[in-house]
């Protein structure tokens, strides 16, 4: 089995090199001057079981070039199985049509990936579940459900005034999950509008929150404007506290700020994208390693085992 890490988040890809107690394979992914990806293996992968570890966060389309070139180059230097690992799966939200004339993205991505050699792909918390439908070959997706309801028992006490609230209705299964590994805490909904892209307003809050300690939990933070805007409207009808954990922590623009200068007691993320030294700055956000999730999974498709063992 080998290691190889692209440069969106290697220090992610370190920490699940460790976990497996294995180094990352020798590799330059660098740029030419016109900024052309160019990637060199400087080590021997003829038949081996290759893993890529490569997040298409920020800059997305660099990240994707980077993924995609590494696999051409595996795949002509003999590897047996290249698997594509990615954190964060980026353009998932574009996982339909949602308007005339507008592409789907999520899926343009799934074919260049199984195009450019991948065979087998290895990801966590898509946006929406369908899309491993998008790909032809074996798709993964892991839940952190588990990760993250450790770290919520860890740090906040369980009890009848604990409750698990989704931000939109489309995240009422993810909570419904999360909630059910807190000793079945109750569930709320935010019922939210958006108005444009990045942009929403909290319409009305489904369930009783009055006096209750909110855990808000969704996949993806990227200007955070849902969580702050839903942490508002919670306190307003009575919450006593709110907090939030999103597994894929985009965070863009003026995010950590909006964060900050929120209601939030704190919002916590996986580093299946790499902090920015805004966001490590912000004394509201926490990262929790998904590094174990990750490297399990890795380790039993290498093993051919089962990897759904780690929903249980």
């Amino acid at each position: 089995m080998k290691l190889l890490s692209g440069n969106s988040n290697r220090t992610l890809a370190q920490s699940i090199a460790e976990y497996l107690d294995m180094p990352l394979t020798r590799a330059q992914v660098r740029r030419f001057a016109d900024l052309e990806v160019f990637v060199t293996i400087d080590e021997n992968v003829r038949g081996e079981d290759v893993f890529v570890i490569q997040s298409t966060s920020y800059p997305a389309n660099d990240n994707l070039m980077e993924l995609l070139i590494c696999i051409d180059a595996l795949k002509r230097a003999s590897g047996k199985r290249i698997t594509a690992v990615l954190p964060y799966f980026g353009y998932a939200r574009q996982d339909r049509k949602t308007g005339g004339r507008t592409p789907i993205s999520a899926k343009l991505v799934a074919n260049l990936i199984t195009r450019s050699g991948a065979d087998r792909v290895l990801t966590m918390d898509l946006h929406a579940g369908q899309i491993q439908g998008f790909f032809d070959i074996p798709t993964d997706n892991l839940l952190p459900s588990r990760l993250l309801a450790d770290d919520i028992i860890k740090n906040y006490p369980l009890g009848d005034d604990l409750m698990v609230v989704s931000p939109d209705v489309g995240g009422v299964v993810r909570a419904r999950a999360l909630a059910k590994r807190l000793d079945d805490a109750d569930l709320a909904i935010v019922d939210k509008r958006r108005s444009g892209p990045g942009q929403s307003e909290v319409m009305n809050i489904i369930g009783d929150v009055a006096g209750r300690r909110c855990i808000l939990f969704d996949d993806i933070a990227d200007s955070a404007g849902t969580l702050c805007n839903a942490a508002a409207a919670l306190i307003a009808n009575g919450a006593t506290s709110v907090s939030a954990y999103v597994t894929h922590g985009v965070l863009s623009g003026a995010a950590a700020e909006r964060v900050a200068n929120s209601v939030l007691t704190e919002l916590v993320v996986t580093d299946s994208i790499e902090a920015s030294d805004t966001t490590k700055a912000c004394p509201k956000i926490r990262y929790v390693s998904c590094a174990p999730l990750i490297g399990e999974a890795i380790r039993r498709i290498a093993n051919e085992e089962s990897v759904s063992k780690l929903f249980d």
